[in-house]
């Protein structure tokens, strides 16, 4: 799954993103590209419920063409 997070702009936005996936799912895997503003999760979770973790945690999030 890939996402644009237009509002991540530093290493703490990052951390805290990676930090709230992997809460509701250990195993995730979670690849921030701060350059991009995109954010790419290997997850079991489905698609709808990583951005509403994303979104909690503060940020605005799309889905992001592969």
């Amino acid at each position: 799954m890939k996402f644009s997070v237009p509002d991540m702009s530093c290493g703490h936005c990052t951390a805290a993103i990676e930090s709230a996936v992997k809460s509701a799912d250990p195993n995730a895997g979670v690849e921030c590209d701060l350059s991009a503003r995109h954010v790419r999760v290997a997850s079991v979770l489905p698609a709808d419920q990583v951005q509403a973790i994303i979104r909690d945690a503060g940020y605005n999030v799309e889905p992001a063409a592969a």
